[in-house]
This record gives C-alpha cells, sequence and structure tokens, in this order.
C-alpha cells in the first residue's frame, strides 16, 4: 500500500515544476495552441501591407507607355504637400515592419529607403519621374516578406524547386 503525500490546500505540490510562463509579447513556438492564429495574424497584416504596397505604388496603368503608377506618384505631384503625405504613409509600412518584430537593421533600411524616396522625390520634375520608377513601398514589403519567410513568420509565398515533367 502506497501513501501519497497530499499537499495543503492552495500549494502546488513540491515535485511537479511550476510551469514556466512566456514574458507579455513573447513570440509563440510551433506546437502552441496560440501558433496558428499568430501565424494567421501575421499573414494577414503581410498581405493588407502587400494592398497598401501596391495601391502606393503600382495601381494604374499609364496608357501608352504601359507604365505602373500609384498614388504615391500622384501625390507625389504635389509639391512638397504630396511628398510628405507619401512619406507619412510609406511610414507605415516602417512601423508595422517594428510591430511585427522585425530586426532594427531592417527597419533600418526600410526607413532609408522611405527616406530616400522622399528626399529625391522632393525635387520639382525629376523627383516626380524617380517616384515613379523607386516604388520604395514595394521594395519594403518584399524585404519585410523575405524575413518573415526565412524566420518562419509566415508561409512561404513561393515553392522553391524545379518543376519536371513525368511522361504518361
Amino acid at each position: 500500500m502506497t501513501i501519497s503525500r497530499i499537499p495543503p490546500q492552495g500549494l502546488p505540490p513540491r515535485d511537479v515544476p511550476p510551469q514556466a510562463k512566456p514574458f507579455p509579447g513573447a513570440r509563440p513556438q510551433p506546437g502552441d495552441a496560440a501558433f496558428t492564429a499568430f501565424d494567421l495574424g501575421h499573414e494577414a497584416s503581410l498581405a493588407r501591407l502587400e494592398t497598401l504596397a501596391h495601391l502606393m505604388d503600382s495601381a494604374f496603368v499609364i496608357p501608352g507607355i504601359n507604365r505602373r503608377v500609384g498614388f504615391d506618384a500622384l501625390i507625389g505631384l504635389v509639391p512638397l504637400v504630396g511628398d510628405v503625405a507619401g512619406m507619412v504613409i510609406s511610414s507605415f509600412i516602417v512601423y508595422e515592419a517594428r510591430r511585427l518584430g522585425a530586426p532594427r537593421w531592417l527597419v533600418g533600411r526600410m526607413a532609408l529607403n522611405v527616406a530616400f524616396d522622399g528626399v529625391i522625390g522632393a525635387v520639382p520634375l525629376a523627383g516626380d519621374i524617380f517616384d515613379a520608377a523607386f516604388k520604395a513601398n514595394r521594395r519594403n514589403v518584399r524585404l519585410l516578406r523575405r524575413w518573415m519567410e526565412r524566420t518562419g513568420g509566415v508561409r512561404p509565398n513561393e515553392i522553391e524547386g524545379t518543376a519536371t515533367r513525368i511522361p504518361d
């Protein structure tokens, strides 16, 4: 006959180690119940950022030359105010990247893309042409997606490898 020790009320048994609780803001690990919701939240955030980048950089096609431009190039035609507005909207993508946990070097690179686009875009005529060609928002979202795919934050957008047709 074995006698089990009953701990006093309110205290955990001594032979059971306490459960480690993650610190607030900790990233769930694969296998955790919260991991799937975390992954889907990042996918949704990245999809919103990709939509914003598309609208800002390549929403319309210029007839005749078949060149895509977005609202960033259109609002950049308004001197100074348009360029500042474009930089503010582009900075939102950088802010979201930081919120999603991007490292400082990546956020810095994205901020440099926005600053470069804003400074060169402020030049009256050449800046507007540069603004239509540089597409800083799409570059930044591409950088963020690549980093998130490498770290496991989102599923890969493309499957790597080559396809081979098997003859019948």
